[in-house]
């Protein structure tokens, strides 16, 4: 590869420096030129000391950063074929035939245009005598390649753009601050978030918080709606009174439709006379510590961005690199750009439900759940169906989320639903009893299990189960858990032959930090654990970039599975990772040690190792402490940390709030319709492997997979899925952390078509 570029425009967002940073290191690797644009555009233009050469070591200690290092700022005279061509002369100086460009979609198609007139620049250019012929003829072509930074979340193609999760993890906190202070105050809160014309921070922050009504420009307010809005916080009032929960908050869009929030304060104020409070976040919604999320991502569209340079030809179409489901994707740029435009025009023209499946299957989505679970008054008649919902295994962030949407979905289909405290234990002592709409009320931001829960397998109890089911009448079972949920699933539908009680529907939902469930590439809890440990990482990493010649060696949980430990150094900046998947011996360990060595020479002298604590038998956190306090002696010296059950407990991350919240609702609805297929004369019995399954993430969507076609999948051994998405993306924080290695590009993404991806969705 020539000479490589990067550069922000216009506004800046928490992420970015992650991405900044791949780039850097993984052009580098690659053996490009790197160079730096400061300040947008506008340094595009003026060229000189704005365009500098990057180094390794420049982009060090970025991540925890929030904002962008290398600045940001709005140009007006890039919009001017004048200024495309002042751009076009200092980039053909340097020799610079690849731009990187980090932004929305008005940076990325300027940059778009800029490819477009590019040969006609160079012409101009040569006319002028400002370069020659020769140098218009080495930079003949232009490569460009997108990475969309924006916390609105509104480029169409994408599921999440960089700086979103941040900024949700930003308003989430807010909330729960406000929630905090007004327990003992009877009011309504009003909560005016960012988003511009896209709904989806406000639509994703009600679902996290549970709120009882959301502005989004997608879906403006019905006709009436003012009195609609006034009954049901009546409503939830009412209701509130019997459980001590006196919050009520109100989630509006900066550009929703109106009313605007000093007119709803008037008139939930005038119409109810409830106390009445509005909260502006502004613009604290950008900064702060970048989400692990964040970090990731960046990191990913970084080396997917400059390997789609290294691969792009004069005909291959300017592309921006996104995600889809756990996926990195290449999308031709200006087809996202058209359909984000689409989106406006149906709003425009009054369209909403175009502009909403517009948006994408996940806006979709999120906002059908939280219209189902908008409702607040189930209906009259019920169903006679008894659905019991229990937590397994260890405590996890997020697992009380998706418990309450399991059980407000389920009384929303007219069902009773009945909590089983302490897991499989309650239910075979028959520690069961029915839970109301407001039993499960604020659940939403809570850590733990408020169920209860217990690592206790059914095997040894089956007969009490049995009794108590028959007992209780139960008729489908949701089961949220890590690894015992998923065994303890099979051991039940393993002994339907012998007990018939057991021929009822259940789902699984995976929920655990240790992110080993097989299934599912994603559990509920693993999000809010990786910020844990990133956060601590942030301040050992301080702690020693201020001691000089330090390296800390941490511990993470995860039993045998790699993901904590492997996700951590990703976001964190490891040197190391060690983890049971991938095995490592005495000389893995000199190498490492090696490699702190000659750190230690540069102006980076500081070093950070993350150990998963089944990674290996022998080479304990101990032992690899040792080893590195001996072998670095005079170099460098040592500290070590265990991290503990730090990493089970805290509030839930947003994306573990809404993850929860989804996938309680979508598991009730399917037993609701495998309910129907399994009843025959009044009578349910459900005894076929599809009857049975764990609901998880593969790749781009939520699948049911029945239990029992799971095991060829599971190492029971070792409690981890015998295949993992996760270890193809190891070698990224290798190369990030400046080790020599090869790059698997077998796996990177083919160029795909917006529209096609999201009718896949």
């Amino acid at each position: 590869m020539s000479n490589l570029m990067i550069l922000h425009h216009y506004l800046c967002v928490t992420g970015m420096n992650a991405a900044v940073r791949a780039t850097v290191r993984v052009g580098l690797y690659t053996g490009a030129s790197v160079y730096f644009v400061h300040e947008g555009y506008q340094g595009l233009v003026d060229g000189g000391d704005n365009i500098k050469l990057a180094t390794w070591e420049s982009v060090s200690m970025m991540l925890q950063l929030g904002g962008t290092v290398i600045g940001s700022a709005r140009c007006k005279d890039f919009q001017t074929r004048e200024g495309r061509m002042k751009a076009a002369g200092n980039l053909v100086k340097l020799g610079i035939t690849n731009l990187c460009v980090i932004g929305g979609d008005g940076s990325l198609t300027g940059a778009n245009q800029f490819r477009t007139d590019w040969s006609e620049l160079l012409v101009d250019l040569v006319k002028a005598g400002k370069i020659s012929k020769d140098e218009a003829s080495k930079s003949s072509h232009l490569n460009i390649v997108g990475m969309v930074g924006s916390i609105d979340n509104d480029f169409c193609g994408t599921d999440m753009t960089i700086g979103t999760d941040s900024a949700l993890h930003r308003i989430i906190e807010v909330v729960d601050a406000i929630t905090t202070t007004a327990q003992s105050h009877q009011r309504t809160f009003i909560l005016e978030v960012m988003g511009r014309h896209c709904g989806y921070l406000a639509l994703v922050t009600a679902l996290s918080c549970g709120a009882d009504w959301v502005f989004i420009p997608e879906m403006p307010p019905d006709e009436g709606w003012e009195e609609h809005l006034c009954r049901r916080l009546a409503d939830v009032r009412l209701q509130c009174t019997h459980i001590h929960t006196r919050i009520h908050p109100r989630i509006k869009g900066e550009e929703a439709p109106p009313p605007h929030r000093q007119n709803m304060a008037f008139l939930v104020t005038d119409r109810l006379g409830f106390d009445t409070r509005t909260t502006v976040l502004g613009h604290v919604q950008r900064g702060g510590t970048p989400s692990a999320f964040d970090r990731i991502l960046g990191s990913r569209m970084g080396v997917e961005a400059v390997m789609a340079l290294l691969e792009a030809t004069p005909e291959t179409p300017a592309c921006v690199v996104s995600l889809s489901g756990n996926q990195a994707v290449r999308l031709p740029l200006m087809e996202c750009v058209q359909v984000t435009k689409d989106v406006t025009a149906a709003m425009a023209e009054g369209r909403f439900e175009d502009a909403i499946k517009l948006r994408g299957k996940s806006f979709e989505n999120n906002w059908n759940t939280y219209k189902l679970l908008a409702h607040i008054n189930p209906p009259d008649v019920k169903s006679n169906i008894n659905v019991a919902v229990m937590n397994i295994g260890a405590p996890c962030a997020g697992m009380n989320s998706a418990v309450r949407s399991a059980v407000r979905i389920g009384m929303i289909q007219g069902h009773t639903m009945l909590a089983v405290h302490d897991g499989f234990d309650g239910l075979a002592h028959g520690n069961i009893e029915p839970l109301s709409w407001t039993n499960v009320s604020g659940w939403t931001g809570k850590g733990g299990s408020m169920l209860g829960t217990k690592r206790t397998l059914p095997g040894k109890m089956l007969e009490e189960i049995s009794l108590n089911i028959n007992k209780f009448n139960i008729n489908a079972m949701v089961i949220i858990g890590g690894f015992e949920a998923f065994v303890g699933g099979l051991e039940l539908v393993q002994a339907r032959e012998k007990y018939e009680e057991l021929c009822i529907p259940m789902v699984v939902i995976p929920a655990t930090v240790s992110n080993n469930v097989p299934g599912s590439d994603f559990s509920i809890g693993a999000d809010t654990a990786l910020n844990t440990i990133v956060a601590t990482c942030d301040r050992i990493k301080q702690s020693a970039a201020g001691t000089k010649r330090r390296v800390f060696i941490i511990e993470t949980m995860g039993g045998y599975c790699g993901y904590l430990a492997t996700m951590a150094g990703m976001a964190s900046g490891a040197d190391a990772a060690y983890i049971y998947e991938e095995k490592f011996n005495i000389k893995d360990l000199e190498l490492n040690v090696e490699h702190l060595v000659q750190k230690m020479k540069t102006t980076v002298k500081r070093g950070l190792i993350l150990r998963n604590e089944n990674s290996n038998a022998h080479y304990t956190t101990d032992f690899i402490f040792n080893l590195y306090s001996e072998e670095g002696k005079g170099v460098f010296d040592c500290r070590k940390n265990v991290l503990g059950h730090m990493q089970q407990g805290g509030t839930p991350t947003p994306f573990d709030r809404n993850f929860g919240t989804k996938m309680g609702a979508k598991s009730v609805l399917w037993l609701t319709e495998k309910l129907k297929t399994c009843t025959r004369h009044g009578r349910i019995y459900a005894n076929t492997p599809d009857s049975a399954c764990l609901l998880g993430m593969r790749k781009r969507a939520l699948y049911f997979q029945p239990l029992a076609e799971l095991k060829e999948e599971t190492d029971f051994e070792h409690r981890i899925p015998k295949t993992q998405w996760w270890l193809k993306i190891r070698p990224i924080m290798k190369i990030l952390a400046k080790y020599n290695i090869e790059l698997d590009t077998s796996e990177h993404a083919n160029m795909e078509h917006v529209i096609k991806k999201m009718g896949h969705l």
